[in-house]
């Protein structure tokens, strides 16, 4: 197998291992209702999933950095198949919630990873291609994989999904081992050094504005479902089809935000999409009694979403370019938080008050990112200046 089939069977493994972390999204009531609680308590299985990934990767990649990366990804796909078997052999909420902290710190390791192991195999010049193909199959179990998962959820339940995954991440464990080659670790980076980045102004303010973006896009993806039932009852077929749909607006957020990015510039790409956000939440209640309406903003908010994601990775690598996997690094930690606290702070308002109040404080979040990106931003302009 040549290195460019070895770059997508990675890519392969990380749709799989993105579904393993998105389909929870599409069948969240299926699985509340299997366990016996709220729809509300099982949003918090994505919580505990975000936080393992976000605070649980960065300790195992430092402490496995010296490991031969073949054996780190066999590593991170043996973690992943545990958190499966755990999931479908372990019985209650508490063990599912367990056996989803092992399933984020799998995925987070994998990816970190598996990006790693993609630039080394591409031909000299091709790296961020290869990262792009890695990154394109994780965002495709949105696509695919959530919409898929519904439909499978409500012919043969919602364990049939996890299964699947289980089965091919035993086949990918086999093709990892037989294919990728004994590729040698870089050495660890202390946990010191990354945290040592986060004194610098422009970099702590960066990553906030990537927090609380996540946590507005959280709120209302976690209990988007819910959302959509409330707003008008429909049968599991329209539901997959507008969960199918809302897939393929990330993807055209993705490929946007580069085509912005390079158009208009980065930091008009980032306020504005950040902004269509702030409105498209905001305007969602208002517009609730049409259904046509609701999704065609739930579309523009979905595209401006991923077209922030895109556009800030390379705002953050620019901040630091010297230490550009860093940063990436610690940028995918707090998209992580990000999707905790939105879980979280979604499970509470949907447990005390109505299923609308996620769209106000999902835009309540993303316009506080708005702020603090405009002053950020004025004020660089301001230095670059003065210089």
């Amino acid at each position: 197998m040549n290195n460019t089939w070895k770059i997508y069977m990675l890519a392969s493994i990380s749709f799989l291992v993105g579904t393993s972390q998105f389909v929870i999204v599409g069948i969240l009531d299926k699985v509340a209702a299997s366990v016996g609680v709220s729809v509300a308590t099982a949003g918090q299985l994505i919580t505990a999933f975000a936080l393992a990934n976000a605070i649980g990767t960065p300790i195992v990649i430092v402490a496995t950095a010296k490991m031969n990366q073949s054996r780190q990804l066999l590593l991170a796909l043996a973690i992943l198949l545990l958190g499966i078997v755990s999931t479908l052999t372990l019985p209650g909420f508490g063990f599912l919630m367990v056996s989803r902290v092992v399933l984020g710190i799998g995925t987070g390791v994998f990816i970190v990873t598996a990006y790693s192991i993609a630039a080394k195999l591409a031909s000299p010049g091709h790296q961020g291609e290869a990262m792009s193909n890695v990154s394109m199959g994780f965002s495709a179990s949105l696509v695919f994989g959530v919409p898929i998962g519904r439909v499978i959820t409500v012919a043969y339940g919602w364990q049939a999904i996890f299964w699947i995954i289980g089965f091919f991440s035993l086949l990918g464990i086999f093709a990892v081992a037989r294919t990728i080659p004994a590729t040698i670790g870089e050495g660890s980076t202390p946990l010191g050094k990354q945290f040592s980045l986060l004194k610098k102004p422009n970099i702590i303010v960066a990553l906030g504005v990537t927090f609380f973006v996540f946590i507005s896009y959280s709120v209302v993806n976690t209990y988007i479902t819910l959302f959509l039932a409330f707003v008008k009852p429909m049968s599991e077929q329209e539901m997959s089809s507008i969960l199918f749909a809302l897939g393929i607006a990330s993807l055209i957020g993705s490929k946007l935000g580069g085509f912005l990015a390079d158009r208009i510039g980065i930091t008009y790409t980032l306020i504005g999409s950040i902004v269509v956000q702030a409105i498209a939440l905001a305007l969602l209640p208002i517009t609730s009694s049409s259904i046509i309406f609701t999704i065609v903003l739930i579309m523009f908010w979905a595209t401006s979403a991923w077209t922030f994601g895109l556009t800030q990775s390379f705002n953050i690598v620019s901040l630091a370019p010297e230490a550009s996997g860093i940063m990436l690094s610690l940028n995918s930690s707090f998209v992580q938080l990000g999707f905790a606290a939105g879980a979280g702070i979604g499970g509470i308002a949907v447990g005390s008050s109505s299923i609308m109040a996620i769209s106000w404080i999902g835009a309540a979040s993303v316009a506080f990112a708005a702020c603090i990106a405009s002053v950020f931003f004025g004020f660089t302009r301001l230095l670059s200046i003065a210089r």
